[in-house]
């Protein structure tokens, strides 16, 4: 199967359509897509939205954060599960990249893109860490 995809960066991306894509991705297994508020403001305070649509349908989204001269942080990455095995995921995150060319793009994998990553060239990065709650800290 082949698709015409327009990719472009849609920094107003609605609430509803990026649940929907979250869901169709299987990334809302991992998102809180029950939650629109919160959702909202994953959106509003993202300020990289990449979105690839076949005949205006969203079918794809990369959502990071980045300062345009050090670092992007990828923080989701949402290919429809119909449209996936296209090369969508990397072109959105080669747009990602693009919108911000001077940055180091960076991501955390879900369990289930583990292998992709390495496939289309990114390096594996061993030191990462983070917390939930600020009552992790000791």
């Amino acid at each position: 199967m082949s698709f015409l995809i327009n990719y472009q960066v849609e920094n107003q991306l609605s609430v509803d359509e990026f649940i929907s894509v979250l869901n169709r991705s299987t990334l809302g297994e991992r998102r809180p897509v029950e939650d629109t508020e919160r959702i909202a403001d994953m959106l509003k305070n993202a300020n990289l939205l990449v979105t690839a649509r076949d005949n205006g349908v969203l079918v794809g989204v990369s959502r990071a954060i980045t300062d345009f001269a050090f670092c992007t942080y990828l923080s989701d990455l949402a290919v429809d599960e119909a449209y996936q095995k296209q090369g969508i995921g990397k072109e959105l995150i080669r747009q990602t990249k693009l919108a911000a060319p001077r940055a180091k793009l960076i991501l955390l994998s879900a369990p289930k893109a583990v292998e992709y990553y390495p496939k289309i060239g990114m390096k594996h990065h061993p030191h990462c860490y983070f917390i939930d709650t600020v009552e992790e800290l000791k």
